[in-house]
Order: C-alpha cells, then structure tokens, then sequence
C-alpha cells in the first residue's frame, strides 16, 4: 500500500505528528495530489545532485500544472485559485534552490515512515501485552483443569476402592462360612477361594496406597496454584484496581478470579471429604503398614491449613468507598455526606451464604497517629453477605455509611503535621467464618485503599490529586504516612495518569503533542521532555506553575470541569487543541492562511477557560496573530462556544464588523467545523393572546455575539484561499468571463 495512504488511515494523534511536517515552504496539498509521483521518486539521490534536483523541481511544477487542468475541467474555481498559490510559492522559495526543495521532501518521506513504524511498533506491544496476559491466564486455566481432574480421578478410585472392599469383605466372610460348614468346600475349592482372597487383599492394598498418593499429588497441585493465587494474581488484580480508580483502564478481572479461588476450594473440601471416606474404609479394615492411618492426620492437617490459608485471603474490596455523588472521584469522602463500598467474597459457595457477618471500621489501627483527625462511622455499619441474584456471586454493599468529626477538647481543630487533602485514612472489615464439622474460627479482614476525608467541596481536587499522587506511586495499602515525605514522580508516569483524567470523562486522552506542553510546564524546556524527568509533589500540587498563582494541578482540573460542563462534544471531535504554547501556538499558524485559527485553553485562569487565536498577513506576508481574552464557565453558560465562534466580529472604527474567524486548523472550514454544534434557529412561539393586549404585540428577537474592538492598523487584507461560501458569494457577483479575466491576469 502507498505510504501516503497508509497515513491517512492512522488514528488522529499520528495524523497531528504528520501535519507538523508541512508548511508553507512545502503545504501537504502537494503532498495528497502528487503522492503517486513524489513517491516514486528517489529524493534522497536527487537531495545530492543540482542538476538532478532541477529537473525534479520543474517536473514537480509540470504536475500541479497538470493537477490545474483537472480541477478547471472539474470546473473547481477554487482549488484551481489554491493550487495556482501554491505553484507560485514554490517557484519563489526553490526556483534559484531546488536542491533545498528536494532536502524536505526527502526528510519528510523519512519522517512518515518513522510515524508508521512507531504506529506498527506499538500495535506490536499492545498485541504482545495482551497476548502476554491470555497466556498466563490460559497457564491458570489449566492449572485449575488439571487440579479438578485430579480431584475427579481420586474420587472416583476412592469409590472403585469401596466397591473392591465391599467385594473383600463378602468374600472373606463367605469363605469363612463355607469352612464351618459340615459339607463344606473340598481342600482344592478351598485352596483355590483363599487364593483369590488374597490377591484381592493385595489389589486392595496397591489401590488405597494409589489413592493417598493422589490426594497428596493434588494437594501440592493446589497448594502451587494457591500460591500463584494469593502472590500473584491476587497483588496483581489490587493493582490494577488501583490503576481503575485514578482513571485508567477498568478493572473486569473479578469473576476470573473468583472462578479459580472458588475451584480451589471445592478441590480441598472435595479433598477433606476423600480423607473422611478414607477413614470410613479403614474402620472396616486395616493392616500393618497402612497408609490410610499413617498419612490421614498429615493430610488432613494439610487440606485445612489450604483452605483456611485460601479463605482467609478471600475477602476483598470490589468497589472502592466512593460518594455516589462524585462517581469518577473515588477514594474522597466528605463529612456527613453518604458513602458507599463493596465487598466480595472470592469463594462462591453455597455453604457460606449468609454465615459471614462483615463489619466495617475506620482507621482501626490510628492510635500511633498523633495528631490526625479521627472519626466516627454514622449509619449501618454491619451487613451479612449473601448472594447477588444476577451472578450468584457472595457480597455485601454497604451504602449508607457517612463519616463524622470527632470533636478534640480545648481545640476547635486537631493540628497535625499535614494538612487535611493529605491525611490518609483507611476503611477496614472484619468477619469470622465457622467451617462446618472442623469447628475451626478463621479471621477474614479486608481494607480499602486509603481515603482523603473534607469538610467542604472546595477541597475535592487537591484530595484528589492525593489520591493520584498515592496510588501512582505505592501499591501498599496501609502506608498512611505517605505524605510526610512523599517521592517524586517520572514523567512516564504523571503523563499517562494525567491523560487519564481527561479519557476518563471524556472520549479523548490527551496526545503527544498536548503532553509536550504539559511536560515543559513542568520540567522546564531544558529538560527535553524526558520521560525520567521528576516532579515533586509540592511542584505538582502545591506551588505554583511559572510564577502564576495557583499551583498546576487546580489549573488541570479547572479545565475538566470546563470541558465537562461546556465542551464536551468539541473536546470528543478533537476541535479543541487546548494545550500548547504561545510560542507553539504561532509557530503553527505562520505557516496558515489568513483566517486560520485554533482553540486553546488559557493559562492564567484557574477556573478554566478557553480562547482562540487567529492569523493574518500584513502586506510583507508576515504573520499577525491575534486573541480574544479568553472565554470563562459563565460565559459559555451564555453562549456556547460553536456560536460565539459563528456569529463573532471584530469592529475597527467605522469598518462593518466582520468575522475573521475562516478555518479551523489545520485548513477546516468553520461551518463544516461547528455547523453540527449550531441549529438553525427556529422560530420563536408567540405569547399567549390575553386580554387587552393587542393582537399585532410581539417580541423582538435578540441573538448575543462577541464583538471585539481593534485599532484598524492591525487589520490587514491580503489574499488567500477561499471557502466555499466566499466563492459562492462571489459566483453570484462576478460573471464567468470576468473570473477567467481575473485568472488570466493571476497567473
């Protein structure tokens, strides 16, 4: 396939890496209309040979002029005004230079194979991750099978023997009876009888040997998988909890795990039951040297200490306490607001619905911890769990839990070390699980990640930003002191958690380009963006970023909240480019036509806020750029920004205001841009007729437009390309023969 079509089918955050190859010195308008003939071309050879270089220039200007004359059979007026710019650029910038020409295009060819060989190395990783983690999963499948079909086989010999003793004891007993008879069996018939008798008895004695062998085969088998279980998997599947709650992928891993902790322990209780049968066998009958006595004790002690290592391992927090008012905000609790938390019990067995009573604790080991705030548990604090209707699955939701200040005496608050979004705090559950017939009591405990408890929602994104900060960086649950010296984070890992932010509440993460900006906020330019680069806890959410007055993350989450409330949908289509500098930015539009502009979100406001910067040329063809003072939550709760875009104007003197907004970059028209987000206005139902109001009353519609003024010095007129309703406008002005006059005196 060509390259460039290859391209074009990339996801958007490689096609913005394309788009910042072309400019103006050589626009990718040349690029999608001559792909065929620029790649078929060795530029780097002809980069090294002048005169080489010179043919390859005028035969590229031979296929625009050939380009030309299919867009005016097309009768496209105005991609034959684009393509006729474009020639006329080049001949200026590479007639007495070709071998300049050549130099880009050769690095540009270069630089798009480089973006499909990421695009093909990173579907690669993604494809080995995934790969990676079906295959252990399958490696515990099957690890599972074979216990379960180890403890099919041992129960079914376990039967195969009692049926064989059985078939002992009859014969014994029969042979017996036979011998006390007076016409008894003859001396050979006897023989022969007591023959049988013990091959039997040795049959039976190989068998139960084999089955003791095989309930302790199963039990290394299980104790193994146990241990893949409870140091594996089990840390693995928190992790990724985790990784859940601060927005990253979800965490659906549950019900597997449930699968292989419940197989697991119907394989030792079906193991248990065996040892009972056992027991029942050798009752019946016994000898020197059986196993059945000598290893039922070693076994049985075994099987429980399993099961009871496995149950006591089996009682987790499957949803994180979390305000059903702040569902994308979990692990922040506020003080007399209802909390909610989930509990599951990893063992699905039917035995234990409702035997286990959980109660839940707060900050049950705090008493070492001078000076933090301490609270009580208001609302029902013990809950039986049972089984869920819909999976079977053993649980218990506790939902209307709040949490309240204890009151110190003589203060009004406790003075701690930290301040209140970084005290952590921790949820904790007790139970007690009674296993029938061993009248053994085993302790199930389970704790949640550590919580950020508020008083008051202004508090929310700094208890947030904890909350990140903690479960970036430690996997261990109890380290509620974290914050008295917290560790610095990698960029790598503050880039991936800050775009899951935004994909968490949107469709969107952030993309390379957005995450440069951020990542120069925060290290600095000289640091070149590198991914081991560390950012201290208080630089993140603490001090302030570049002098300003708030610190980086509220600047962060001003913006998701304004995305959230007003540019959701914008954010999702990728129309809003939001994060990059001024110095970017301009870097970006030079390149543009005239009327070109981009959205971004500003820098100075806390709150969030958004503008928009656009382009124009003066005389010299040099680039002027312009803003608006940037557009806040009240105002897009007026208007929204598709309509503040469509209808704004700009008013110099005694100029009729005109829009200057013209394309979104790169080159989108901005109808075609936000004509979705702007209905037509329909028409206005007329008030109610009443009385004595006359019949011809009515109302004067008003429509709200952003109009700024500006000197008419710094409004410049210079050519560039027409939208579609420009030459619309002007096919209804100016005849055919004026336009080919006009073209004829272009060119």
């Amino acid at each position: 396939m060509a390259q460039w079509l290859q391209l074009q089918k990339l996801d958007s955050r490689y096609l913005e890496q394309v788009d910042q190859l072309y400019d103006d010195s050589f626009p990718m308008d040349i690029r999608q209309y001559l792909s065929r003939w620029i790649e078929s071309i060795d530029w780097d050879t002809v980069a090294v040979q002048d005169s080489l270089a010179t043919v390859r220039f005028h035969n590229l200007l031979v296929q625009l002029d050939d380009q030309h004359s299919r867009f005016a059979l097309e009768n496209n007026f105005l991609l034959q005004h684009n393509i006729r710019k474009i020639r006329r650029n080049l001949q200026d910038r590479f007639q007495e230079d070709p071998v300049h020409m050549a130099m880009i295009i050769s690095r540009n060819l270069k630089e798009e194979k480089k973006i499909l060989e990421k695009v093909k190395m990173t579907e690669q990783e993604a494809q080995g991750t995934v790969s990676a983690m079906v295959v252990e999963k399958q490696k515990l499948d099957n690890k599972v099978k074979d216990m379960k079909d180890r403890a099919q086989v041992a129960d079914q010999n376990i039967k195969n023997l009692e049926e064989l003793q059985d078939e002992y004891d009859f014969k014994v007993n029969t042979l017996k009876s036979r011998g006390n008879e007076v016409n008894g069996m003859t001396a050979k018939e006897l023989e022969q009888e007591k023959m049988t008798v013990g091959r039997m008895c040795l049959e039976l004695k190989a068998k139960r040997q084999d089955v003791v062998m095989q309930l302790t085969e199963l039990l290394n088998v299980a104790q193994a998988l146990l241990s893949d279980l409870i140091s594996e998997e089990l840390p693995e599947w928190r992790q990724r909890q985790q990784i859940a709650c601060i927005g990253g992928p979800p965490n659906a891993c549950v019900d597997q795990l449930q699968n292989w902790f419940t197989s697991v322990a119907e394989s030792l209780q079906q193991v248990r039951q065996n040892l009972k049968k056992l027991q029942e066998l050798e009752q019946k009958f016994t000898y020197d040297s059986d196993p059945i006595p000598q290893k039922k004790a070693y076994l049985e002690a075994r099987a429980l200490d399993l099961l009871k290592n496995l149950l006591s391992n089996s009682l987790v927090v499957e949803r994180q306490p979390c305000m059903p008012t702040h569902p994308q905000r979990p692990l922040v609790l506020k003080t007399s607001v209802q909390f909610t938390v989930k509990l599951r019990f990893l063992v699905k067995m039917q035995e234990f619905n409702y035997q286990l009573k959980v109660k839940a604790m707060f900050d049950k080991d705090m008493t070492e911890k001078k000076g933090f705030r301490k609270f009580n548990i208001l609302g029902t604090n013990t809950k039986v769990m049972n089984m869920e209707e819909s999976n079977g699955s053993l649980v218990a939701e506790f939902r209307h839990l709040q949490l309240k200040e204890q009151k110190v005496a003589g203060n009004k608050t406790n003075e701690g070390p930290l301040i209140v979004t970084e005290e952590l705090h921790s949820l904790s559950f007790e139970s007690e699980l009674q296993l029938n017939q061993s009248g053994l009591n085993i302790k199930l405990e389970a704790i949640s990640l550590p919580v950020v408890v508020i008083s008051n929602v202004c508090q929310l994104p700094s208890g947030w930003a904890s909350i990140l900060w903690y479960n970036m960086l430690t996997t261990e649950p109890k380290k509620l002191k974290f914050f008295l010296n917290p560790p610095t984070a990698k960029w790598s890992q503050l880039s991936e958690v800050l775009s899951w932010q935004f994909s968490a509440v949107t469709q969107r993460g952030l993309n390379q380009e957005q995450l440069h900006m951020l990542a120069d906020k925060l290290l600095g330019a000289r640091a070149h963006r590198n991914p081991e680069g560390e950012i201290p806890w208080i630089k993140f959410c603490k001090q302030s970023a570049n002098e300003k007055a708030f610190p980086f993350w509220l600047w962060i989450e001003g913006i998701l909240d304004l995305i959230k409330r007003h540019l959701l949908s914008l954010w999702n289509d990728g129309s809003i480019m939001g994060f990059l500098s001024k110095e970017k930015e301009k870097a970006l539009l030079s390149t543009k036509c005239p009327g070109t502009f981009l959205l971004r979100f500003s820098e100075r406001s806390r709150e969030g806020a958004i503008t928009f910067t656009w382009v124009e040329h003066d005389v010299h063809d040099k680039p002027l750029f312009h803003s608006v003072e940037p557009y806040t939550k009240k105002d897009l709760g007026a208007v929204s920004l598709p309509n503040i875009i469509r209808t704004y104007k700009v008013m110099a003197a005694e100029n009729i205001p005109e829009n200057p907004l013209r394309f979104l970059y790169p080159d989108v028209p901005k109808d075609k841009a936000f004509g979705k987000y702007c209905p037509e206005p329909s028409e206005a139902p007329e008030p109610m007729d009443v009385e004595n109001v006359p019949d011809k009353f009515s109302y004067l519609k008003t429509v709200l437009i952003s109009v700024s003024e500006v000197h008419p010095s710094k409004l410049q007129d210079n050519m560039m390309p027409m939208s579609p309703g420009g030459y619309n406008t002007l096919c209804q002005d100016v005849s055919p023969e004026e336009m080919n006059a006009a073209e004829s005196a272009d060119i």
